[in-house]
């Protein structure tokens, strides 16, 4: 199975610089005036899920909840110190998130439409 989360908005060149040059993500295709529609999908190559952000003449109606989350488990300590090293540098500050947990495991942030992303540290489960 395959798995895309798709999200319209009037900000799209934000957008990608948000989520590939900050958060580290790819660039994995894009389009242009496809039924009027532009578009990119974000993600890493070889995984089997990524995001899709458009735009068109069109503005969204977002209503974002403080409990609607994008959550990504970085890979190592170093990875998630990169990643918040490169969000402080470019004046975005974390937020506090409305479920304690993740204030506890991990640093939200809200991506240029004012939706949360979270980002956390993969945790090993032993058995």
């Amino acid at each position: 199975m395959n798995f895309r989360v798709a999200r319209h908005t009037d900000n799209l060149e934000p957008i990608i610089k948000f989520y590939r040059d900050l958060l580290g993500l790819e660039v994995i295709g894009e389009f242009t005036n496809h039924d009027k529609y532009d578009g990119v999908f974000i993600g890493k190559v070889g995984l089997n899920w990524h995001l899709e952000f458009t735009t068109s003449e069109e503005s969204p109606k977002h209503q974002t909840d403080k409990d609607d989350l994008l959550v990504f488990y970085l890979e190592s300590e170093e990875e998630y110190i990169s990643v918040k090293q490169k969000f402080d540098d470019n004046g975005l500050s974390s937020v506090q998130s409305k479920n304690p947990y993740w204030n506890n495991n991990g640093s939200t942030y809200l991506d240029p439409d004012g939706f949360r992303i979270v980002i956390t540290m993969m945790k090993k489960i032993r058995p």
